[in-house]
């Protein structure tokens, strides 16, 4: 395939955007947020997997455009829980639930469990412009504290302590947390991708 330019980002999110410009500034890529466009489609995440999420917000956006799209979904999956919540850790404590409520059902649910093994894992979808779909991850392993640390970061990064730290993600300094985060190792690989059809 060749590099491809216009690149569509399937999302609103100004703090992704600017991570998506300066890991690609190398590339002679274009890159347009779903903001810019001409009433962009609402996705509803409701796939099973975070592929299938990732995958469903770049195809309904390649739809719209007809341009290579780039989306994105991220999972928190907790060993004792099963792997949960995984797809469900936006919505953990209920659909209308706060980042704070997922936090607190969180803790709740490892309350006494020994077992603390956690992964953030990221999967980035790639539509091209002819529709090919190429997918990319990155997970960051770590465990879940007995309490909230930090103030840094959203979600659940007072709750993460990366595998080899001593803080947890929200105690961290944001640039050394980009550096090592499932998404950035997700982004990495995608980045590597770009580069070879440059």
């Amino acid at each position: 395939m060749s590099l491809p330019s216009p690149l569509i980002l399937a999302t609103g999110n100004p703090g992704k955007v600017a991570e998506l410009r300066a890991l690609l500034a190398d590339l002679s890529v274009e890159l347009i947020p779903a903001a810019d466009l001409d009433a962009p489609p609402e996705v509803v995440e409701d796939a099973g997997t975070l592929a299938g999420n990732a995958q469903k917000k770049a195809r309904t956006l390649h739809a719209h455009t007809g341009q290579a799209t780039l989306a994105d979904d991220t999972g928190l999956e907790v060993a004792a829980l099963g792997g949960g919540p995984g797809v469900h850790t936006a919505r953990f404590a209920g659909p209308d639930a706060t980042p704070a409520d997922n936090k607190q059902r969180l803790l709740n649910e490892m309350d006494g469990v020994d077992d603390r093994r956690a992964r953030f894992r990221t999967v980035v979808a790639l539509i091209e412009a002819d529709g090919t779909a190429r997918t990319f991850e990155g997970i960051c392993r770590g465990t879940i504290s007995t309490a909230p640390r930090g103030t840094g970061g959203f979600g659940y990064d007072p709750l993460f302590q990366p595998e080899g730290y001593d803080q947890t993600f929200a105690e961290m300094p944001a640039d050394a947390k980009n550096k090592i985060s499932h998404r950035r190792r997700a982004l990495d690989a995608l980045h590597d991708f770009l580069a070879d059809a440059a």
